[in-house]
């Protein structure tokens, strides 16, 4: 089943780029987003590091990135081209570690660092109880009153050790699927 797969992605640039550029953005407008940001750089294959420094924010800005999107991006180049975010090390280090070095830059947050984990990593056993599609399933799922509290769902999840990220995977899939599809 695809659904089940953990994925790795191996240009972990592009992967952090792709995250930043989805927060707080529906998907559809995300992947228009990037296939706009894509298209800036000659040849369409996503852009180095020295690629993006080299243009200057208003023209990331005409991807439609946000001013500030297109700043941590910048930044995020930056870090990588001059060896500050080494991604030889990150992919050794233990996933805090890597949340922790991660939410170092700016415009990348414990959501994003988890996203990397789960996405590009291929890390089993991530839960990012930040993020609203998995609050949203576990609320459904598990709450009997409206929303669960952290505690509560950390509880929830902890079962699911060390396979976390497959039961995310089911989790945002859920919430896909109405109950009369079910029955």
């Amino acid at each position: 089943m695809e659904l089940l797969r953990l994925k790795r992605r191996n240009n972990h640039f592009r992967s952090l780029v792709r995250e930043i550029v989805n927060q707080q953005l529906s998907g559809r407008a995300a992947a228009t987003i990037l296939s706009r940001f894509i298209r800036l750089f000659p040849g369409n294959s996503f852009p180095t590091p020295k690629q993006v420094l080299a243009q200057p924010v208003r023209k990331l800005r005409s991807a439609g990135l946000s001013g500030q999107k297109a700043l941590y991006i910048r930044e995020l180049a930056r870090a990588v081209e001059s060896g500050q975010l080494n991604f030889r090390k990150i992919v050794r280090l233990p996933d805090e570690d890597v949340i922790v070095l991660l939410t170092r830059q700016k415009g990348i947050g414990r959501w994003t660092a988890e996203m990397f984990l789960m996405f590009s990593l291929g890390r089993p056993d991530i839960f990012s109880f930040g993020d609203l599609g998995l609050r949203k399933a576990l609320t459904r799922l598990y709450g009997k009153r409206g929303r669960l509290t952290l505690a509560s769902m950390q509880k929830i999840a902890a079962r699911w050790s060390p396979y976390r990220t497959y039961a995310a995977q089911l989790l945002w899939a859920s919430n896909d699927v109405s109950l009369d599809e079910l029955g």
